[in-house]
């Protein structure tokens, strides 16, 4: 399993956020564990993104974003949000992290997911 995992729910809709793209970087721009700049995946059907990056990083300041405005686009929903990014910390790279978003046209929020 990926060190990082994502949930994306669409508030406004009830419902998982299926076909966000996201994206895992180090936040000072150094490769990931696995000697990759970044790691890349889509959310499916139930909004999940659990195949994002390496098993394992080291101890640090990552950020993930998530391409909220192609979502709202396909949706044919205006949105103020094109592009959401959290920026965490891991402090103990033994520990999984979960990053759920919780997404609506004009507001987000996010929480330390299990």
């Amino acid at each position: 399993m990926s060190a990082v995992t994502t949930h994306v729910l669409d508030a406004a809709q009830g419902a998982p956020a299926a076909g966000i793209a996201v994206r895992l970087e180090a936040a000072d721009g150094k490769p990931l564990a696995d000697g990759n700049p970044a790691a890349t995946g889509l959310t499916d059907a139930d909004g999940r993104c659990r195949d994002l990056g390496p098993d394992r990083l080291d101890a640090g300041d990552y950020r993930l974003t998530f391409d909220t405005g192609a979502y709202f686009d396909r949706r044919g929903t205006a949105t103020f949000y094109p592009q959401v990014s959290i920026t965490f910390r891991i402090a103990d790279p033994e520990q999984h992290h979960h990053v759920p978003l919780l997404l609506s046209p004009f507001a987000y929020s996010t929480y330390r997911g299990s």
